[in-house]
């Protein structure tokens, strides 16, 4: 994509001073190349509350902290660490605008950048230069007696966890319709192949690549003979049945929590809508995977093997 942006929406952890500085650089940048900036009203409210540093909030537009605080801008440009990123899709899916996350944080997996490379992301939001990735994303319905009780989204993964240190919950899987398992246990994660990496990762499941269209399950603990983590299709439907005597809580992105009470139904599977990813650069998923976990890969000879 190429030409020249017209806005773009700050995300922003506030509380960190680094976010605070570089977000009100990126701004200023932005700004003098007449692109014009918006960010939402309780990340502002933060800053001014938090203070410190002498770094003032930028004057930019201020827009509604919701699903629509995307609304007319070009890219959603997140300043901060995978937990800043994951807010940044509440604000930019429904919008259908790409993110691009600079990596304030630790691993960042998210995130297209690192923070010494602000100032490329600057000139790339300034002059429209960024091809757009879609990620799936799941839906998720909770149910009661047949009614549907609460629905939400993930772009990384749900996960259903016990709510009682010292009793585990019981449930009973079903996949496209058909009982697959009955599991005790801690709970159960469903993800996405970006979620692969999450939580999804340390409870033992696989790394899926995201251009690999799957859903994946993986339980916690479980007190089963058959308990191992699960690679479905995308089509399918997967359910989750909390059994009489156990309660549960779910998580969305580990930010979005339910309450589940025995009886309840969790349903799982593809959301229409994806999140879009501004990527400045087609790097393969393989050098992220590498840069990011730090992988040891000394020894490689890749092409230069010789014949066969």
């Amino acid at each position: 994509m190429s030409g020249s942006a017209t806005s773009a929406l700050l995300v922003i952890n506030p509380r960190r001073a680094e976010a605070r500085e570089v977000a009100a650089l990126v701004a200023k940048a932005l700004q003098a190349e007449s692109v014009k900036v918006s960010m939402a009203a309780d990340d502002l409210a933060q800053w001014e509350a938090v203070g410190g540093a002498g770094v003032a909030a930028p004057e930019v537009a201020v827009v509604a902290a919701d699903e629509h605080a995307a609304d007319g801008c070009d890219v959603v440009v997140v300043l901060g660490g995978d937990g800043t990123i994951l807010r940044g899709a509440e604000r930019a899916r429904a919008s259908g605008v790409p993110i691009l996350g600079v990596n304030l944080g630790h691993v960042g997996f998210l995130a297209e950048a690192e923070s010494e490379d602000v100032n490329a992301v600057t000139d790339a939001v300034i002059n429209h230069r960024w091809h757009v990735e879609e990620r799936m994303a799941i839906e998720v319905r909770i149910l009661l007696a047949g009614e549907l009780v609460a629905q939400t989204w993930a772009l990384n993964e749900i996960s259903i966890e016990k709510l009682v240190r010292e009793r585990m919950i019981d449930l009973v899987v079903e996949v496209d319709g058909r009982p697959l398992s009955h599991w005790g246990c801690d709970g159960v994660v469903a993800a996405t192949p970006t979620g692969s990496t999450a939580y999804a990762f340390s409870a033992g499941g696989p790394v899926v690549w995201p251009e690999v269209a799957a859903l994946l399950v993986v339980p916690l603990s479980a007190h089963a003979l058959f308990a191992r983590p699960l690679v479905v299709s995308p089509r399918s439907v997967i359910a989750f049945e909390i059994l009489p005597y156990s309660a549960a809580v779910l998580a969305a992105d580990g930010r979005r929590i339910f309450d589940v009470a025995e009886g309840a139904r969790i349903e799982v599977r593809q959301h229409p809508q994806p999140v879009l990813f501004a990527r400045l650069a087609a790097a393969p998923f393989t050098d992220r995977l590498v840069a990011k976990f730090d992988l040891p890969v000394q020894g490689w000879r890749g092409g230069a093997r010789g014949p066969a």
